[in-house]
């Protein structure tokens, strides 16, 4: 039996699409908080994310810091909020009950209700057609001890939630359904 596909035209989707909150200080050292779904890991100390001109943009051209925290199905709420509130128009981070702390390797806040947060600098905010694409560079990175088994990130206990691009939908990860780099070598 041959199976139908249906095509879409250009429509991109790729998955899993981790909702990345970027954390920025402005001019007078407020936090501001901003939901990123366009983010990658590079390489092992390297994120990307694809941004149009926001506030962030500014303080990320002030500061060259910024943290990168993870939304959970715990903070959906406000991390869906932080995406459609801009930093211009309100106090988002009072407004959602977050808390922010001073990272203290970067200048850049820490918010306290996301249990996992990269420390980053910037190496690059290059403009492009849409936007800017930020490259970052990790220099620390924090976990609530809450989520960690074997003190190793565990995403299970952590709950992150992924943009579902297809559905304008946020998705749990956390399944775990093999070992990397052990399934493969059943065919091997």
């Amino acid at each position: 039996m041959v199976e139908m596909r249906k095509d879409f035209g250009k429509k991109t989707i790729i998955t899993p699409l981790p909702v990345v909150i970027l954390g920025t200080y402005d001019e007078n050292g407020v936090p501001n908080a901003m939901n990123a779904a366009w983010a990658g890991q590079v390489d092992a100390h390297q994120i990307i994310v694809s941004l149009s001109k926001h506030k962030t943009t500014d303080n990320l051209l002030l500061k060259n810091a910024f943290t990168v925290s993870f939304a959970t199905k715990d903070t959906v709420t406000a991390s869906d909020y932080f995406g459609i509130e801009s930093g211009k128009n309100a106090d988002k981070i009072a407004k959602a009950g977050f808390h922010a702390v001073k990272s203290e390797y970067v200048d850049a806040p820490v918010f306290t209700e996301y249990p996992l947060t990269l420390e980053c600098k910037v190496v690059e905010l290059k403009p492009d057609t849409d936007g800017y694409l930020l490259i970052g560079e990790t220099v620390n990175m924090s976990a609530d001890e809450a989520i960690l088994t074997d003190g190793k990130v565990d995403l299970g206990k952590m709950q992150p939630i992924m943009f579902d691009s297809a559905m304008n939908k946020y998705r749990v990860v956390g399944e775990i359904v093999a070992d990397a780099f052990k399934e493969g070598m059943k065919l091997k």
